[in-house]
């Protein structure tokens, strides 16, 4: 016999065991245990649970004293006067019910009116919790700068035409340390798809104005007209300042899907072998230390990278099975590149021939590493100095304890 047949035997046994005398009682106990096999002191204290307690479904709900109608003009009214607390919202239902019904402003009986102006700041709260969450929500998926982004299309790296001279892409890559509070130097990298043509320069913060007078540097360094240029969802490029300069001077401007690193592929593989590879992960964050790495990207590393590092491009990608097969093309430099593309013309090749017939790639490599070298130096002597000022900051306190020790160990 299952619990539910047991419980149901003795709803019928109840009956008999309260009108019964106490005989009748010992008796109806009897055939219980015998025919549950449950301990008699177990099933008397059952037995004598006289009165059921009503359950969830058989309680009668209490009336809702303000609702549907009420919480909607209550809704109405808090939307009028920009989402006030219920204290606030209190006061103006007191004031402003009847001048709101007056203007027609909110449609409601007199009933309606008279039960706002006596809701408490607590009701009223409880009330508006749905509509708080529901905003809650709508700010959470609210585009910014929504007319921005609906103007700058958006591109993969599969939209880009890859045999085309002078579509670029932008990213900024960081070097904060372990740490991201503060200013500190960022490093704005660009590359060219058809080339792999390779730009830097080092900006201090993520300012709009500084950022795009990088990125003007750069294009003046380039040695082929841009054509279009598409950076990540980064604030510091996908602001108005940057979107009127590429109106002004006729460039394209795209921007990649927000995190989908792959959209900006070229740059992100750049941003390994040409910076982080080269500066590391340290925190640059003085003068010194900008206009060091403004020196290796402005001459030395853009020259050894573009004219002396090969590059090998992806030429098809075809799935055979659960297999990518992929065929590469031979490695060139960036300058091979362009000399051998129709796109540019014979004056500017002439110019990167004159260019490179001038330049030593072991020296290159030697001026690189001195640069380098000074740079660490550079930030050890930061770091110096920064514990010279912690340690003078901490001689003070140090003494003060050692005297308060002291007197501690004569007082005892």
């Amino acid at each position: 016999m299952n619990t539910e047949a047991k419980k149901q035997y003795m709803d019928t046994l109840r009956k008999r065991y309260f009108k019964g005398t106490k005989k009748e009682k010992g008796e109806i106990l009897n055939e219980y245990c015998r025919n549950t096999k449950q301990e008699r002191k177990y099933v008397i204290k059952k037995f004598n649970y006289k009165v059921k307690l009503k359950t969830k479904e058989n309680r009668k709900k209490r009336a809702r004293f303000y609702d549907g109608h009420v919480i909607a003009v209550l809704v109405e009214i808090w939307k009028i006067f920009d989402y006030p607390c219920g204290q606030r919202l209190e006061e103006i239902l007191e004031t402003e019910t009847e001048n709101l019904r007056v203007w027609k402003e909110i449609v409601c009986s007199d009933e309606i009116a008279e039960k706002l102006k006596k809701m408490k700041s607590a009701t009223i709260d409880r009330r508006l919790n749905h509509e708080k969450e529901v905003l809650k929500l709508k700010e959470k998926y609210r585009k910014k700068s929504s007319f921005l982004l609906s103007t700058i299309p958006v591109k993969t790296s599969a939209d880009f035409d890859r045999n085309i001279v002078g579509n670029e892409q932008v990213d900024f890559v960081e070097s904060c340390g372990a740490s991201a509070s503060g200013e500190y130097v960022n490093n704005l990298s660009i590359c060219d798809i058809f080339s792999s043509w390779w730009e830097g320069e080092a900006i201090m913060g993520k300012g709009q104005k500084r950022a795009l007078l990088g990125l003007d540097n750069c294009r003046k360094r380039t040695p082929f007209m841009w054509k279009e240029f598409h950076p990540d969802n980064g604030t510091n490029l996908l602001n108005y300042a940057v979107y009127a300069y590429a109106e002004k001077e006729g460039l394209k401007f795209s921007r990649s899907r927000p995190y989908h690193k792959n959209d900006n592929c070229f740059i992100e593989q750049k941003n390994s072998t040409h910076v982080r590879q080269v500066i590391g992960y340290l925190r640059y964050d003085t003068q010194e230390e900008l206009d060091c790495l403004n020196d290796l990207y402005r001459n030395e590393l853009r020259l050894y990278k573009n004219f002396f590092q090969p590059v090998i491009k992806l030429k098809s990608k075809e799935r055979i099975g659960g297999h990518i097969k992929r065929k590469y093309d031979r490695a060139k430099t960036p300058y091979r590149r362009l000399m051998e593309s129709d796109q540019i013309s014979e004056k500017e090749k002439e110019a990167l021939t004159t260019i490179y017939q001038s330049l030593n790639p072991a020296e290159l490599k030697r001026k690189i590493d001195k640069r380098l070298d000074n740079l660490y130096k550079i930030y050890q002597q930061k770091k110096g100095r920064e514990n010279i000022n912690l340690t003078n900051k901490l001689i003070p306190s140090l003494v003060s304890f050692s005297r308060m020790s002291k007197e501690k160990v004569s007082v005892s």
